[in-house]
């Protein structure tokens, strides 16, 4: 039976995660004023994150990462929506940009997008693993 997660370090997988980290640090703060631009690229770009996140990290059996990263933009849209429907507010301005405050349908299909791109940096990954 295989092993269906194993620990271990990614550098390239990291180098990633890092380089996306930067360009959604510069979405945030620079590319304020790009609209459309900045949310719904942001949101794509998220999911591939949390992907390269977790793959920097561990191995587990496709497609459990991009499942997982969808999964964390889902949670997000969803405590979003409840949080609105409460009248739940986050103080921080900066977890606002973050995590943003209004749920919206296009980021669920932004998310779904990035789900499709961390598909295919997973089978590219399997085809060619990190060493």
């Amino acid at each position: 039976m295989r092993q269906r997660v194993r620990w271990r370090f990614d550098p390239a997988a990291a180098g990633w995660a890092l380089g996306l980290f930067v360009l959604l640090v510069l979405l945030a703060t620079i590319g304020a004023g790009l609209g459309w631009i900045r949310s719904f690229v942001g949101d794509v770009l998220a999911v591939v994150w949390v992907h390269c996140l977790l793959a920097s990290v561990v191995w587990l059996r496709p497609p459990a990462r991009p499942l997982i990263a969808l999964s964390v933009g889902l949670a997000v849209e969803a405590a979003q929506y409840i949080s609105q429907q409460i009248g739940w507010q986050v103080a921080s301005p900066v977890l606002r940009i973050v995590l943003g405050s209004t749920p919206d349908w296009l980021d669920v299909v932004a998310y779904l997008i990035g789900f499709g791109l961390a598909c295919v940096v997973e089978r590219r990954s399997v085809v060619n693993p990190a060493r």
